[in-house]
Parts: C-alpha cells; sequence; structure tokens
C-alpha cells in the first residue's frame, strides 16, 4: 500500500481534525496536503516547535516535551481547537506527536516518539524508543511520519496501516481509554460538572466543602487537609478536579481515569470543566473551597482575568455573593512556610478567608516533589 492509496482512505473518510507535531513527524502534513481532497479532512495543522509556542498551544508549559503527557495534551488540545472550528464534535478529532529524534549534535537520552489521538469518545496514546545509531534523521523522520500517518487513519476510521519498519528490539507502548458518556457530555460542554464515586446516600445532596485540586497525585498532605478540614467545619469534604485549568494544559481521557483512580469508592470527586474559582462558585453556590495559601494568592491574579484589575474585583464580588468561603491552609511554597497573614491579598479576598493555624496542620510533601523522584 502506498502513502498516496492511504491519505485517499483518509480524505474518503467523514472525521475532521486538527493535528500538532514537534521535534519530528511534519512529514506527514505535507504528505496530507499533497492529496486531493485535504480540505475534506484538515481543519488545521501546527507545529509549535520552540518551548514558548509549545506552552503557548498547551495552555501551560509541561514538564517535559517529549512525554506521553505532552503528546496526549497536544492532542486535546487539537480536539478543543477542532470543536471550535467545526460543529460536528462526533466527526472531529485532535492527532499530535513529539519527538526527539537524532540531531546536529549528539543527544543525550534515548530518541522516542509518543503520538495521541483525541476524539470526544476515547484517548489513545503510543510511545516508541528507537535504538539510537542504527537510522539517520532522515530516515527516523520518514518512520515517524509515518507513525503520525497511522495515527491520523486511526482518527478517521481507516484500518490500513503503513509499513515502518521496526527493528527487533522495538516495540510500540500502547495506551487507550473509551470514556463513559457522562465524561464526554463534560469535556465536549453539554454539562459542567460530573459526580464520581461517594456514599449513595449523599447523591442529591450538594456539597458543603470541596478541596479542588490537579491530584497529580494525591499525597497524605491532601487527605490530611480533607480530615481536619471535616473536623473543623463538621461537614464532608469532597474532591474536585477540574479538566480545564487557567495556566496548565487539559486533561485527557488517560489521565483522568488515572487520577480519579487513587480515590476511595467512598470519596465523592467531582469533574469539572472550572479552572476558576469564580466558576466554581457557580457551580458550588455556598461551599467553602478548601485550599492552600499557594492557591489561594493565584485567585486575586490579575492576569487569570485578561489582566484586567476590574474584571479579578468583579469575580471576587460573585464569589462572595454567592455565599462561598475558603478555608485556608498554610503550605511550604519552596522559600519557607507560607500563611495567610504573609500574603498580600485584597480585601474583599481576605474577609471570605478563615485559617488553619500553622500548629494544627503543617504537610510540607507536593506532588510535584513527588513526580521529579518519580514516584508517581
Amino acid at each position: 500500500m502506498s502513502i498516496q492509496q492511504l491519505v485517499q482512505e483518509i480524505h474518503a473518510a467523514p472525521a475532521r481534525l486538527v493535528m500538532a507535531v514537534t521535534g519530528g513527524g511534519s512529514g506527514a502534513i505535507g504528505q496530507l496536503l499533497q492529496v486531493p481532497g485535504a480540505s475534506r479532512t484538515l481543519l488545521e495543522a501546527v507545529v509549535p516547535y520552540s518551548a514558548a509556542a509549545l506552552a503557548d498551544w498547551l495552555g501551560g508549559p509541561p514538564e517535559q516535551a517529549c512525554s506521553a503527557e505532552t503528546a496526549r495534551a497536544m492532542a486535546m488540545a487539537a480536539f478543543l481547537r477542532a470543536c471550535r472550528l467545526d460543529d460536528s464534535p462526533g466527526s472531529l478529532a485532535g492527532v499530535a506527536c513529539t519527538a526527539g529524534l537524532a540531531s546536529d549534535r549528539p543527544k543525550r537520552g534515548p530518541h522516542r516518539v509518543h503520538l495521541a489521538v483525541q476524539t470526544a469518545a476515547m484517548t489513545v496514546a503510543r510511545s516508541l524508543e528507537l535504538t539510537k545509531g542504527t537510522r539517520t534523521r532522515a530516515q527516523e523522520e520518514r518512520l515517524v511520519s509515518r507513525l503520525v500517518l497511522g495515527a491520523v487513519a486511526e482518527a478517521c476510521g481507516v484500518q490500513r496501516r503503513l509499513p515502518v519498519g521496526l527493528l527487533e528490539d522495538e516495540q510500540i507502548e500502547q495506551s487507550r481509554v473509551m470514556a463513559p458518556g457522562a465524561w464526554q457530555d463534560l469535556l465536549l460542554g453539554k454539562v459542567e460538572k460530573v459526580r464520581h464515586g461517594g456514599p449513595a446516600a449523599r447523591a442529591d445532596r450538594p456539597p458543603k466543602a470541596i478541596l479542588s485540586g490537579a491530584f497529580n497525585p494525591i499525597h497524605a498532605g491532601h487527605r490530611r487537609m480533607a480530615e481536619t478540614a471535616q473536623k473543623l467545619l463538621g461537614v464532608p469534604v469532597d474532591w474536585e478536579i477540574p479538566i480545564l485549568n487557567a495556566d496548565k494544559p487539559p486533561l485527557d481521557y488517560c489521565e483522568l481515569e488515572r487520577r480519579v483512580g487513587q480515590f476511595r469508592p467512598t470519596d465523592t470527586v467531582w469533574l469539572t470543566r472550572s479552572g476558576k474559582f469564580v466558576e466554581k462558585s457557580m457551580l458550588f453556590p455556598g461551599v467553602t473551597f478548601v485550599v492552600g495559601t499557594d492557591t489561594l494568592r493565584r485567585i486575586a491574579i490579575a492576569r487569570f482575568y485578561g489582566d484586567d484589575p476590574d474584571a479579578c474585583r468583579a469575580a471576587l464580588a460573585q464569589i462572595a455573593s454567592r455565599g462561598c468561603r475558603f478555608l485556608v491552609f498554610g503550605r511550604d511554597t519552596g522559600e519557607g512556610f507560607v500563611t495567610l497573614g504573609d500574603l498580600d491579598l485584597p480585601e474583599p479576598l481576605l474577609s471570605l478567608c478563615r485559617e488553619v493555624p500553622g500548629d494544627q496542620f503543617r504537610e510540607d510533601v507536593s506532588s510535584t516533589s513527588i513526580r521529579k523522584r518519580g514516584e508517581w
């Protein structure tokens, strides 16, 4: 089967997609465009090659430019872009590739490629480590471009694939998550929140307290915060994971499954589209948000409101008008233990806060440090 024949089948399929590739695989874009009918398939193709361009595409800088997580985040960003460009989500997809290939100088780490496909129904991720020193850069590019075309074919429902010429010791690792209907509705914006787990007796009761976070991963400090908050407030504490965030890549289904899977069956976990607390206050009026000082200080930063101080003040007023409050825990930010009193906050926000004294709670563990140690 030739590249042209595969691309013809892709263009004949009903799916439409946005592509994002960095570090390698850009040849697939040209191969799609060289065959008539590309406008039926391709909504947009981008190559966010620099660190700044990649961070802009993702909505925030990734921890690693070349990783499975980054490929999935790129594909999710591409899918959301496709949804903005077309109004038929059932046939839309985001396809992404991030690769670290042979260069004009010796490469310390492995030569590798990560690909991802995101649709309303699924997240698919593939990773491959290439044997160093066995191919030229051009040969690696050819291989990766064929893998990208394979990902595009999968996104379009085309079954046939091009041979890529893997060596005996090279093997593609794959993960796939088919999302439940509720997660699909959340991603597509048909609903703003989805409840997961928790006691059946509380299923119809709105939450009274929520600990919101990425939980990447959840750790003992989070658990102790929730337990302490429950004792102080006298109400159960639910958990919330926003799939969209003001300055972080969107979460895909693989990542959602991984993070939700950390919680106990008795934990009530809310998945939402609310990256800002003014949005959370709309979904959960009257709730007390359990936060660390690192999170609280961000609520009053104007850049999260389009650098508009008036919009920031209006958001704080809305949070207050909806009866929401903040229970604030001190956090070690890497520059010492920061308490509520150490923060320079506007009075409208400060008036909504109640502090947990440092002698009553202190946990210096962080999700970032856990990830850096390779424990997650």
